[in-house]
């Protein structure tokens, strides 16, 4: 009887010194799961350093090895999205390069979505010890944002680490759209998910990839992939705006009216104005991201292009 696979997908960006330490301990863990067999999936995310050379070496010495090599970075979201594609294993894990995402829960993740009590275990960690005071200040006000204004409900610390089986696999491969937010749609394509928590883990080496600026603009993207709140907010916002100008149009009709001296008052006026300015600028400003996701979308532009890879019938671009 053959063992059932475990494909382990993990997104490369600059991680050459990351990934020999990870190598490790993701081969220590296999030989302890004696009743499965392993997928390492690797996909190099247009790296600049070693990253591509050292998984070449990598998969020349151990044939569970498999890499994607894209021909420049196309981000995370692609990059996750390639692995998933490409994954062959009846179980599929999606985890970082840098060690934040202990490979040890791996038998802890396995059990009770091998034994059908589940259909993926998700992983969030419970504090955020070693990171800025600040990131995590932010990073908890996305996910209240996330809960409130969206309808798919993300725990707060939630990574991307999980493992699923390959009926929710599959759920999330079809769905094709070019702006991912894939902790939406791990939520959002439903399923029976099991929390599993930990303490937040340092990166074993180098540096994070995620600046302040990247996070920020990575967390409106997903609020705009899953809401319709900004937009609506901007609609009353306009129509709220419209009542109090023409309720000020009349009052300054009657004050006319009845004390005259019509010049007087130009300061506020123009405080009005640029006001008014401003909410409209703000109310554009959103409309724009969701045209500009729009515009992404009717491109149909691949997600990806593989320059390289070892994967049997791999799409070049997808």
């Amino acid at each position: 009887m053959e063992k059932p696979i475990i494909s382990v997908v993990v997104p490369c960006y600059n991680e050459q010194e990351t990934l020999p330490i990870l190598y490790r301990e993701l081969s220590r863990i296999a030989e302890a799961m004696e009743d499965y067999e392993f997928e390492y999936l690797f996909v190099n995310d247009g790296s600049k350093d070693q990253t591509f050379a050292l998984l070449t070496r990598m998969a020349e010495a151990d044939a569970r090895v498999k890499y994607v090599s894209f021909s420049r970075n196309f981000g995370k979201e692609a990059a996750l999205y390639a692995g998933l594609s490409n994954a062959k294993g009846d179980y599929v894990v999606t985890m970082d390069a840098d060690m934040q995402d202990p490979p040890s829960l791996l038998p802890e993740m396995i059990e009770p979505v091998a034994k059908g009590l589940c259909d993926n275990v998700a992983t969030r960690r419970v504090n955020r010890i070693g990171e800025p005071r600040i990131r995590s200040f932010f990073a908890r006000l996305f996910y209240r944002l996330m809960r409130r204004l969206s309808k798919i409900e993300i725990a707060d610390g939630a990574r991307d680490y999980r493992l699923m089986n390959r009926a929710m696999v599959d759920s999330i491969l079809a769905i094709t759209e070019y702006n991912r937010f894939s902790k939406g749609i791990f939520t959002w394509v439903g399923y029976q998910t099991k929390w599993l928590e930990y303490e937040n883990v340092q990166r074993s080496a180098g540096e994070t990839k995620w600046s302040f600026w990247k996070l920020l603009h990575y967390s409106l993207d997903g609020l705009v992939s899953f809401s319709n709140v900004p937009i609506t907010i901007s609609s009353y916002l306009g129509l709220a705006l419209t009542v109090v100008s023409f309720i000020a149009i009349l009052f300054e009709i009657v004050r006319t009216l009845a004390f005259g001296d019509p010049v007087s008052g130009w300061p506020s006026l123009v405080c009005i104005i640029t006001f008014i300015g401003g909410i409209q600028l703000f109310c554009m400003g959103i409309m724009g991201q969701y045209i500009s996701k729009t515009y992404m979308e009717v491109k149909k532009r691949p997600h990806y292009i593989i320059r390289d890879t070892n994967c049997e019938n791999a799409k070049r671009n997808n």
